[in-house]
This record gives C-alpha cells, structure tokens and sequence, in this order.
C-alpha cells in the first residue's frame, strides 16, 4: 500500500540525516546563534537537504514545511490538503550542541491535513518510532503502548520552558509518552508542526491522545499541544484549568 511505502521512504531518509548526525555529535561543531535559545549548526542544514532532496526525487508533487526553510524564510507554509512532508532534521539542536543525547529526526507525512506517516528516529540511542495511521506505533520494529497510569498524582510528565531544558527534543517527548516511559507531555510555543507531525501520530497509534491544552481538538499548526496515555486526558485537562 502506498503509505507502507511512504513509511520506507521516511525510514531511509530518517537513518540517512542520522548519520550526518551520529558522525558530528562527538565533534567540535561550527555554531550560529538562532533567536535567544536555539542553536542551529552545519548538521541541521546538511540533514534537512539531504531528507528534502530524498523525498522531492520520489515524490517531485509533494509539498514541503521544514524548519529550517521556515527559519530562512520567516515564515510557515500554510498547511493544504495536499501530501505534505513536515520535517525537523534536528530536533534538540541545543541538546545536539552539549552532547546530551536527546536529539532526533523528524519526518511527518500529512494527507489531506490528517497526519498519516510518522518517523521519530535518534541516532545516539538507535531508537527508530514508526507509525502509519491505523496500523499502529512501534520502536525498532516492535509494537508499543502508552502505560497504564491512571492517577495524575502518580504520572510522570515532561514539558518544555523556554529556557529551561527538560528533555529538549518535542518529538522525542511524545514517543516517550507512546511507548509507556512518560504518562504526559504538555507545551506551549515551540517551533512549529516539523515538531509534532511525527510524534502526534506515533502517539495516537500507540493508544494515547494529543489535544490542545485547553481540551479542544489538537491543531497541527497552532504551536499548542498536550498528550497523554489513555487514562490521563481529562484529569491533565481539569488539573491545567485549575491552574490557569
């Protein structure tokens, strides 16, 4: 089927920009400063055209969101109906920079806006989190579940502060939650849907929820999200009302 193939595709370019990533993390990086916070390096752009140019030789009519081509540009393109492939070569780029491990690929594949294909891939850790829309969530091959906590008291959940790192890498956080590690993840203003393409899928297909933190309906491109394991939502909901 063609979103089996789409996944390939994914997985190839994914383990491709790894690499480039595997081979610069131990290594003394040329750095540029981007914005207050984030650092972006030769790896995030040498990993971005390389997934880009893998995927417009197969796919020439597909469109394209990638950050650091937002970040050139200063601007997102508006999500359509078309296939579009929403890329983060590096997510963690600040993680990257220390050598904290906590760094990722990230390759979503949306189809009529509704994400379809998600490859969260961390080439330190050899962690590959696969997911097609229906077909369910794996992590190198192997099928995963969100846990079974259901206690807000008793969960564990990662976020992200502006400037205060707690894992450092969005797509990372939601596999975590998929595959049982977290119970939740929440945050506010982060860069955009290269972000979460990949990682909202692979959480729902693992049995978890992504919404917005007010409780409405997750928006792919609104910059807000929470997700949980299946028990979690409406407590996390109730208890972020609370302290709002």
């Amino acid at each position: 089927m063609a979103e089996e193939q789409f996944l390939a595709v994914a997985v190839d370019a994914a383990k491709s920009a790894g690499e480039i990533i595997r081979k610069s993390f131990y290594l003394t990086k040329n750095v540029e400063h981007k914005g207050q916070v984030d650092l972006v390096t030769e790896t995030d752009k040498a990993c971005e055209d390389l997934i880009f140019n893998h995927l417009r030789m197969l796919y020439p009519d597909h469109k394209f969101i990638g950050e650091e081509t937002s970040a050139a540009l200063g601007s997102t393109d508006d999500l359509t109906y078309d296939p579009t492939w929403i890329v983060d070569p590096l997510d963690g780029t600040t993680n990257f920079v220390h050598g904290f491990p906590f760094v990722c690929v990230s390759i979503g594949l949306t189809i009529g806006k509704i994400p379809t294909v998600g490859v969260v891939y961390n080439p330190i850790m050899n962690e590959l989190f696969t997911a097609v829309r229906g077909k369910g969530a794996f992590l190198n091959g192997s099928p995963i579940r969100t846990s079974p906590q259901n206690e807000l008291v008793k969960a564990l959940m990662v976020t992200e502060i502006r400037s205060i790192r707690m894992c450092g890498s969005l797509a990372l956080n939601m596999c975590g939650v998929a595959c049982g590690r977290l119970d939740l993840c929440y945050e506010i203003g982060f860069g955009g849907p290269w972000d979460v393409a990949a990682g909202a899928l692979i959480l729902k297909e693992a049995g978890g929820f992504v919404f917005d933190p007010s409780g409405d309906e997750f928006d792919l491109m609104a910059q807000r999200m929470a997700g949980s394991n299946g028990h979690l939502k409406d407590q996390f909901i109730e208890a972020l009302g609370d302290a709002s």
